[in-house]
C-alpha cells in the first residue's frame, strides 16, 4: 500500500468515526432538527382533495413503524415499479424547468408524472389501474386541497377527461379539458406537515362515471411546477374514499374511507403477513452481516441541482441506524434544505443521519434521502456509508 493510499483511508476511518460522532449527537435535538428541515422545505405539494395517485398510494400504504405495505393492488405495482422514493416523497411529483408548459412539452401517456423530469420516478403512476378513487356528485361544490410543503404564489390548473375518454389507456391532451383555475389559494397552516393544505370552493363539472383530475401547479416565483391525478367516481358521493385500507389515516382529507367497491373488501390484503419485509422483520439486528452501500444521482439545472442518495444494505442482515458522508468537488457548492435526513457539516465533509422512521434497512433494501444545492453540480461520487 501506498502511502498515499494509507493517508486516505486514515483520514477516511476519522471522517467516519466523526460521523458517528455527529449521528449520536443528533439524535439529542432529532426535534428541532426536524423542525428546522421543514423549514426549509421548498414547494412541494400534491392533491389531497380529491386525493392524488401518490398522496393516496402513500398514506394506503403507510405502516405504523414506517413502512410500507400496500393495500390497494395498484399502489403495489407503483411501489415494485418505481420505488420507495416516489411513496416518501409522494409532494415531489415536479419539474424543475416545467415553466408552465403544457401540450407539446409533456408527452401523452405521461401527463400524471408531467414527463418524467423529476428527481423521483412517477412513471408508474401513468398507468391506468384500479386506484384509490373519491366518490362525488357532478355539479356539487367541494374544498378543494392541494398539500402546502412550501408556501409560493402560483396558480393551480384543474383539468378533467371529457366525455368518452377511453379509461383503459393512459390519458392525452386530446383526453383533458381545462374546467378551473385558482390563484394563490389561501393556506390551512404553515409549510411541511402532511395536514397543512391550500383550499378553494370547487364546483365539479356535470360528470357521471369514472373520470380523472389533472392537477398542474404552476409557481410564479419559479420555472418549478407540480403535477397529480386524482381518480374520481361521479356516483352520487359526498367525498367518500374506496380502494384504501380502512382505517387508513388521510391527513388533509375529510372524505372518510369507505367500501362501496369489490376491492376494499376483499379480506385477504389484510393478512398481517408483510410484503415489504423492511418494517416488520424483527429477527436481524447484528450489524456485523450488513453492508452498506451509498450511492447518487443528480438532476442539475446549471445554477443548482437536486441530489437523491440511496442507501442500500447489501448483507444478510438488518441495518439498525447509517450513516452517509460525502464532500463536494467545489465549495461553491452548499446545501439550501434537505428531506429525509438530518445532515450536519464539519469543515468541508458532510454527513447525513436517519430521521427515526428510516433508521432500519432490511437486508436488500434500501431507502432514499435527498436535498437541494446552490452552485453548479452535476455529479457525486465517492459517497462513504457506515452501519
Amino acid at each position: 500500500m501506498s502511502t498515499a493510499t494509507a493517508v486516505g483511508l486514515r483520514g477516511k476511518h476519522r471522517r467516519l468515526i466523526a460521523v458517528m460522532a455527529l449521528f449520536l449527537a443528533s439524535a439529542l435535538a432529532v426535534a428541532l432538527s426536524a423542525l428546522f428541515t421543514q423549514s426549509k422545505a421548498e414547494a412541494h405539494g400534491a392533491n389531497t382533495f380529491p386525493g392524488s395517485r401518490q398522496y393516496f398510494c402513500y398514506f394506503d400504504a403507510l405502516t405504523e413503524s414506517g413502512g410500507l405495505d400496500p393495500y390497494n393492488s395498484a399502489c403495489q405495482t407503483a411501489l415494485n415499479t418505481s420505488g420507495s422514493g416516489a411513496f416518501y416523497n409522494w409532494f415531489g411529483n415536479l419539474d424543475s424547468n416545467g415553466a408552465g408548459r403544457t401540450e407539446g412539452y409533456i408527452p401523452d401517456g405521461r401527463i400524471c408524472d408531467g414527463g418524467g423530469n423529476g428527481p423521483y420516478d412517477f412513471s408508474a403512476f401513468n398507468q391506468q389501474l384500479d386506484w384509490p378513487r373519491t366518490h362525488v356528485t357532478g355539479g356539487a361544490t367541494y374544498e378543494w386541497r392541494h398539500n402546502n410543503w412550501a408556501e409560493h404564489p402560483g396558480r393551480f390548473d384543474l383539468y378533467i377527461t371529457t366525455d368518452g375518454w377511453d379509461p383503459n389507456q393512459p390519458i392525452g391532451w386530446d383526453d383533458l379539458e381545462l374546467f378551473e383555475t385558482i390563484q394563490d389559494p389561501p393556506t390551512n397552516g404553515g409549510p411541511g406537515a402532511d395536514g397543512n393544505y391550500y383550499y378553494a370552493n370547487v364546483t365539479l363539472p356535470q360528470k357521471s362515471g369514472y373520470h380523472i383530475i389533472f392537477t398542474h401547479w404552476v409557481r410564479s416565483d419559479s420555472n418549478e411546477n407540480f403535477y397529480s391525478c386524482s381518480d374520481m367516481e361521479f356516483d352520487g358521493g359526498n367525498g367518500e374514499v374506496s380502494g384504501v385500507r380502512p382505517g387508513a389515516d388521510l391527513p388533509g382529507n375529510d372524505g372518510g374511507v369507505t367500501d362501496p367497491d369489490p376491492e376494499p373488501t376483499d379480506p385477504e390484503p389484510t393478512d398481517p403477513e408483510p410484503t415489504d419485509p423492511e418494517p416488520t422483520d424483527p429477527e436481524p439486528t447484528d450489524p456485523g452481516d450488513s453492508d452498506c452501500a451509498a450511492s447518487a444521482s443528480v438532476n442539475s439545472w446549471g445554477s443548482g441541482a437536486t441530489v437523491t442518495i440511496t442507501v442500500t444494505n447489501n448483507g444478510s442482515s438488518q441495518l439498525s441506524g447509517w450513516a452517509a458522508d460525502w464532500a463536494f468537488p467545489s465549495s461553491d457548492v452548499s446545501i439550501t434544505n434537505s428531506w429525509n435526513a438530518d445532515i450536519t457539516s464539519q469543515g468541508d465533509s458532510f454527513s447525513a443521519s436517519p430521521v427515526g422512521w428510516n433508521s432500519e434497512i432490511a437486508a436488500g433494501q434500501s431507502v432514499d434521502f435527498g436535498f437541494n444545492v446552490s452552485g453548479s453540480l452535476t455529479e457525486l461520487s465517492g459517497i462513504g456509508c457506515s452501519a
